[in-house]
């Protein structure tokens, strides 16, 4: 049962919906010059996306450079590179133009970029964070998702990995929401299936987790279940056909939903699970990473029975309308992976071995201990190794 009780702050402008990205320079910016972040691949310049929105910020009277360096799992070093030079260019504010991992980059950087010092992790939590407070207010933000996947738009946090610590964490402040987020499904249909089906999957996991978490709330409980619901009847859709308009803008609502369902509540263990897991092996695309604890992870609370007639309703959510049993859910989430592809994924295909799995659970609640606290009952490092055995292959 959801608590009855929730904070609300969503700040964040979202423009949602098919040519949305045709009316950022409509919006009031938060400066006269701005830093651009991309990733270090091809596909913004490839697909005209990064021209577009240059376009838009030219006509708005914004001067803008561009930062390209983030990858698939931005890193600290990345992070600092970019906010040093938001630094040095002097520039006003940020924009995110990318999946979660550049929207993820970009807040961090616009929250790092005014502060003293020239080390990230004085502002990091996890195990070697040094936790401290905030001088200088962030930098405004600008989201400009082109994926479907973490719902980072209308969050508040970024994930940044350590790779000399092997720490995955996310660092933000209550402040680093974005002042304007265009959810454009025009502007992913040019994603490959099998990443569709990750990122789908990763927004999925959000809403999933909350709505076990000891944070669900009937807010949560209503963005939770309309993304499980969309990203049931759709992301299927979204693989099989990358240019189904219609199957996209679902799966796009599912993920700005997903990201308001950690404005509300919280994911669980299940992420810092996988947090630790592309810490250790940071090829890992997290959206895989998720997919392959996914049915052990549930099972395992499923078999606690900690809220079985939560597991029912996700079930009946995922399109199974005659469920009945806690067990109906990993028959349907089971099933989806089916539809999408991704039920094949194995640990072993990136290098995962047997001894990791005791280092890998103290290293997830190391690392991102928060998100154990909104588990819905506690658990021991040997149980979450165990989800991990269960899981290999």
């Amino acid at each position: 049962m959801s608590k009855l009780t929730y904070e609300s702050y969503a700040p964040t402008r979202v423009l949602f919906g098919p040519g949305q990205l045709n009316h950022l320079h409509e919006q009031a910016m938060p400066g006269k010059k701005a830093m651009v972040v991309i990733s270090n691949g091809k596909s913004t310049r490839a697909n005209g996306s990064l021209d577009r929105a240059l376009a838009e910020l030219e006509t708005a009277g914004v001067q803008t450079i561009v930062f390209d360096k983030v990858g698939a799992n931005p890193t600290k070093e990345v992070v600092e590179a970019g906010a040093f030079l938001a630094r040095d260019e002097h520039v006003d504010f940020v924009v995110a133009l990318g999946g979660g991992s550049v929207m993820d980059a970009a807040k961090v950087m616009a929250m790092f970029a005014p502060q003293p010092g020239d080390d990230l992790w004085d502002y990091a939590g996890g195990k070697t964070g040094r936790r401290q407070p905030l001088v200088n207010p962030e930098l405004p933000w600008i989201a400009i998702t082109t994926t479907a996947g973490t719902g980072s738009e209308v969050d508040s946090a970024g994930v940044v990995t350590n790779l000399e610590t092997r720490e995955k964490i996310g660092i933000g402040s209550p402040n680093d929401f974005a002042q304007v987020a265009i959810v454009d499904p025009e502007l992913m249909l040019s994603v490959p299936a099998r990443f569709t089906a990750y990122q789908g999957f990763d927004a999925l996991f959000h809403s999933l987790e909350g709505y076990i978490s000891n944070q669900a709330n009937p807010m949560s409980d209503m963005v939770q279940l309309a993304a499980i619901e969309n990203i049931g009847t759709y992301l299927p859709r979204a693989v099989a056909d990358g240019s189904d308009l219609e199957a996209r803008a679902h799966v796009a609502f599912a993920n700005t939903m997903s990201g308001y369902s950690m404005v509300f509540s919280a994911c669980t263990s299940e992420h810092s699970m996988e947090h630790a897991m592309s810490a250790f092996h940071p090829e890992l695309p997290h959206g895989a990473g998720l997919t392959m604890i996914s049915l052990a992870y549930f099972g395992f609370w499923i078999d606690r029975h900690v809220c079985d007639e939560r597991f029912v309703r996700m079930a009946q959510a995922l399109g199974r309308r005659d469920a009945s049993e806690p067990s109906d859910f990993l028959t349907a989430l089971r099933d989806l992976q089916v539809a999408c592809g991704v039920d094949d994924l194995k640990m072993s295909d990136y290098g995962f071995t047997a001894d990791e799995f005791l280092p890998l659970a103290k290293n997830a609640r190391e690392t991102m201990g928060m998100l154990f606290a909104c588990d819905p009952a506690p658990t021991t490092d040997e149980e979450i190794a165990g989800i991990y055995a269960r899981s290999f292959r």
